[in-house]
């Protein structure tokens, strides 16, 4: 294993603000995002360098529980890349998605994306990487191009607004996604800069990228009480993108087992119910995303669905407050 981190290990200062050029913030906020960054390759060099795959779980499960989700993320991207790019292709990425990472799984998506983004020729056919059964969350993979993208290309993805060759149609939706939670680590999750960041973009790209720095504002966290209501604010007509992005956030934490102070609170106030709520919404929403009448992409369906029900509930709370 030690040949995978000789090819294509990650130093642990990629994380820091000063190498990706990212916009400055409070000496909190920086640190706290760039300990995420650092649990990422943590996780990502752990997959590397270790053989079994109940030892990578075993290691990552000894991370600190609000951390933890990006470890598994980097497992994710580093089990993927050496599955593609050895000519024995293994299948260690389904077999810890399906064993010690299946609490995971969002987030085991989502650094398949980060692979895709370092694999040539995945990147020009980014989507029939979606390779798996699961037709909703192998969107995810696509997420995570989208991300990886604005965190280590931001001047290409995010300067110059540029959506990669071979990415079309639905795709280039959910790449914007992904892209929007960048967002909230490029500008050092203020509130204020990420959504005048977004209002640069075109219109039509941004209620996929206000549901992507919702995502990452309550799953990332960085922020306080009166933050995430100017947040809120900021989005205007995009709220129940935000709100979806939320719940998603609180689906895959609670998924992991893992419940954060942060991510109750921005559940709280941009969806307007408790994490708990939000993430029971995202499986009723799926169930009817699901039935027979439902129309269009099952990935996009259920969103849909999500926003429509977070709609009730905003409505409901603004007229209450």
């Amino acid at each position: 294993m030690w040949l995978n981190r000789a090819l294509f290990g990650i130093s642990p200062d990629e994380a820091s603000f000063s190498r990706r050029g990212f916009q400055d913030t409070t000496p909190a906020k920086r640190a706290h995002l760039e300990n995420i960054g650092r649990s990422f390759i943590s996780g990502y060099l752990t997959a590397l360098e270790t053989r079994e795959l109940d030892a990578v779980g075993q290691i990552l499960n000894a991370v600190a529980a609000e951390f933890r989700g990006f470890a598994f993320e980097g497992a994710g991207m580093g089990l993927a890349l050496t599955d593609h790019v050895w000519l024995r292709r293994s299948q260690r990425f389904r077999q810890f998605l399906e064993g010690p990472a299946a609490a995971h799984r969002y987030m085991l998506y989502v650094g398949q994306g980060w692979a895709v983004a370092r694999i040539p020729w995945l990147r020009r056919s980014a989507e029939k990487a979606r390779s798996s059964h699961d037709t909703c969350l192998d969107w995810l993979i696509i997420d995570g191009y989208g991300f990886h993208e604005g965190y280590f290309h931001w001047r290409s993805a995010i300067a110059e607004m540029r959506v990669p060759r071979g990415l079309s149609g639905y795709a280039a939706r959910v790449f914007d996604q992904g892209l929007g939670r960048s967002l909230w680590f490029f500008n050092g999750a203020d509130v204020a800069r990420a959504a005048a960041c977004i209002n640069r973009f075109v219109p039509q790209r941004r209620a996929d990228l206000w549901s992507g720095l919702g995502l990452a504002a309550t799953y990332a966290g960085g922020v306080g009480e009166a933050e995430l209501n100017e947040l809120l604010r900021l989005a205007g007509e995009y709220r129940s993108h935000l709100a979806q992005g939320a719940a998603f956030a609180a689906k895959a934490r609670h998924l992991a087992g893992i419940q954060t102070p942060h991510t109750e609170i921005a559940c709280q106030i941009l969806c307007g119910i408790s994490s708990l709520q939000a993430a029971s919404l995202t499986d009723s929403a799926l169930a009817a995303a699901q039935r027979p009448a439902a129309v269009g992409e099952p990935y996009e369906a259920w969103r849909s669905e999500i926003r429509a029900q977070l709609q009730i509930v905003q409505t409901s709370f603004s007229r209450s407050s």
